[in-house]
């Protein structure tokens, strides 16, 4: 017969397997805890359930459902944030503080996330830390190109060490914790690129709109001006300069 002391672990094993079956496996930290299994074990060793609240991917809407831990790292090694102002995966063309935008911006297919164009506040970091192809870095766009106030991470996609500019994909927060990463500090973000599959105004080269990043993490609508745009099986693919948020 099991004695009380057995029981108990048993009962708290079981515990943790469904409290981390609950969370989605992104490792953002945004709870407090540096991976969800941490999180996971603090929600068992309080024994408060509404704790899980804490958890900003289960308590927004969400586009798709939660992954398990391991889909989630595989799928997207560690993406910007599964949150949505989406009903159903439509979008009520209004970010997270209520603001109307214009058209969602999709990453490309087969890239790891947004399509972005940076420059250093000090350019000449880009030759300083070697900026490669495939190199895992981290910064925070300041000032009037963006003023976000997350910092970014992402992969090097391409880098012209000459002028400094950077080409990255912004992800999350996973590679740099697990690949370590360089760090350019504060930088401008001169250029979006991506595909438009939902919009509700029809795009033209030369004209400003307000756009929403279906992957940033804030839900925030940004403005840019549309200097590009081609028609591919994908959707629109377009180029936005003139950067800002709000």
């Amino acid at each position: 017969m099991m004695n009380d002391v057995t029981l108990m672990k048993e009962e708290k094993s079981a515990l943790l397997r469904r409290n981390l079956e609950q969370l989605p496996g992104l490792n953002c930290g945004l709870c407090g805890y540096k991976t969800c299994e941490d999180f996971a074990a603090f929600l068992t060793m309080s024994g408060t359930p509404e704790q899980m609240k804490r958890c900003v991917s289960l308590t927004q809407v969400t586009a798709a459902p939660i992954q398990a831990p391991s889909q989630a790292r595989d799928s997207c090694e560690g993406c910007t944030s599964v949150i949505f102002p989406f009903s159903g995966g439509i979008p009520d063309w209004k970010d997270f503080l209520g603001r109307e935008y214009d058209f969602v911006l999709s990453t490309f297919p087969n890239d790891p996330g947004p399509r972005e164009t940076i420059l250093p506040h000090n350019p000449s970091l880009t030759r300083e830390l070697d900026i490669k192809k495939g190199d895992v870095i981290i910064g925070r766009p300041m000032g009037m190109s963006c003023g976000c106030p997350i910092t970014h991470c992402g992969v090097v996609m391409d880098v012209d060490q000459k002028t400094g500019i950077i080409v990255w994909c912004v992800t999350g927060p996973l590679q740099p914790r697990l690949k370590g990463f360089k760090d350019l500090g504060y930088y401008a973000a001169e250029a979006y690129e991506g595909i438009v599959k939902d919009t509700k105004k029809e795009l033209k080269v030369g004209l400003r709109f307000w756009f929403l990043p279906r992957r940033c993490m804030l839900q925030w609508r940004h403005s840019g001006l549309v200097n590009f745009i081609a028609h591919t099986k994908d959707g629109l693919r377009v180029r936005i300069e003139g950067l800002m948020i709000g």
